[in-house]
C-alpha cells in the first residue's frame, strides 16, 4: 500500500469509528480522496506535500471534466477533513484547503404532502386483509415518527415500546435515538403485531418488525413499492412520491403546528440543525402563499 492509500485508509478508520460517520459517506469520500491522490502522483507530489494550487488545480479538472456541483462541494468537504485530520496529527503544518471556497448551491426545497393528501394515503391500505393491515401499519409508524425509509424497515420487535409510547430508531453511522410514537400509530402497530404479524411469518423465525409475505424482512424496494400501489389507491399525485416525501411530510407539518426546531432535529436524527431548518423555509413560503391569496391586502 503507497503512502497516499495509508493515509486516507487511516483518515476513514477514524471517521468511521470516532466520529460516526456513515459507511456510504465514508466510501463516497474515499474515492473523492483516491482521485485526488492519482491526480498528485502524476505530477509528481504525494499527499503530504499539497498546496491549495494543487487542490485548485485538481478541482478545476474534475469541474472541466463535468462534474456536478453537489459531488464538487462533496470533494472538496472531503479534503478539508483529511487535511483538519493530518493537522491535529502534526504531519503537516498547515492545510492547504484554507483559501479553498466552497461553492454555493441553490438548495432545493423538499417536497411534501399536504395533511389531506397524508389522510388520504393512510387510508388506502385495505385493513381487513393481512399485508393490508400490515401495510397500515408501516404508514401510520412512517408518518408518526418521520422515520427514514431504510430505519423503517430496519425496525426490530425490541426496538417497539408500545407501553411507553416510543421506538428506538438507529440512523446514520449507527446513532440511535427515542421517537414518540404517537396513538394512531400505536394502536395499528398492537394490530398488526397481534392479528398479521404471527400469519404472514407462517412459523418462522424474524427479528424484523415488518416481514414480507414470505416471512422474510421487509426491504426498501418492497416498502417503496407498497407506498406506490396505496398512492395511487388513495389518488395522490404519483410525481409527488419520492422515497423521503412522508419523511418531508411529517417534518414540515410538525412546524406548521408549532414545534420546537430543536425537537423535530432530535426526531428525525440530524446531526446539524442546518439540515431541520430547510423545513421552516417551506413553511415560511406556505404561510407567504396563504397569506396572498386570504388576506384582503395580500
Amino acid at each position: 500500500m503507497d503512502i497516499g492509500s495509508q493515509i486516507i485508509r487511516e483518515f476513514l478508520d477514524h471517521i468511521i469509528v470516532e466520529r460516526g460517520l456513515a459507511k456510504n459517506t465514508a466510501l463516497s469520500y474515499g474515492r473523492d480522496l483516491s482521485k485526488f491522490s492519482v491526480w498528485l502522483t502524476g505530477r509528481g507530489i504525494d499527499l503530504l506535500s499539497a498546496t491549495s494550487k494543487d487542490i485548485t488545480g485538481f478541482l478545476k479538472d474534475e469541474r472541466e471534466a463535468g462534474l456536478a456541483v453537489r459531488s464538487y462541494t462533496r470533494g472538496l468537504i472531503a479534503l478539508r477533513g483529511l487535511y483538519k485530520y493530518l493537522l491535529k496529527r502534526g504531519r503537516i503544518t498547515a492545510s492547504p484547503c484554507t483559501d479553498v471556497d466552497i461553492p454555493r448551491m441553490q438548495r432545493r426545497l423538499p417536497e411534501f404532502l399536504t395533511f389531506e393528501e397524508v389522510e388520504k394515503l393512510l387510508g388506502a391500505p385495505k385493513s381487513e386483509h393481512i399485508r393490508g393491515l400490515r401495510d397500515k401499519a408501516m404508514l401510520e409508524t412512517l408518518y408518526a415518527t418521520g422515520l427514514r425509509v431504510s430505519e423503517l424497515v430496519s425496525l426490530r420487535l425490541n426496538d417497539i415500546n408500545l407501553q411507553g409510547g416510543y421506538l428506538t430508531a438507529f440512523g446514520k453511522g449507527s446513532k440511535e435515538r427515542l421517537v414518540p410514537l404517537g396513538e394512531s400509530a400505536m394502536v395499528w402497530l398492537k394490530r398488526y403485531m397481534e392479528e398479521a404479524r404471527p400469519s404472514l411469518l407462517k412459523g418462522k423465525h424474524n427479528k424484523f418488525l415488518f416481514v414480507t409475505g414470505r416471512g422474510s424482512g421487509m426491504t426498501r424496494q418492497n416498502f417503496w413499492v407498497i407506498v406506490k400501489t396505496n398512492a395511487l389507491r388513495a389518488g395522490v399525485d404519483k410525481k409527488k412520491i419520492k422515497p423521503h416525501i412522508i419523511r418531508h411530510s411529517f417534518a414540515t407539518h410538525l412546524l406548521e403546528g408549532g414545534a420546537d426546531l430543536r425537537m423535530v432535529q432530535a426526531m428525525l436524527g440530524h446531526a446539524d440543525i442546518s439540515s431541520t431548518q430547510i423545513y421552516t423555509h417551506i413553511t415560511n413560503e406556505r404561510l407567504k402563499n396563504l397569506h396572498k391569496k386570504r388576506h384582503p391586502r395580500g
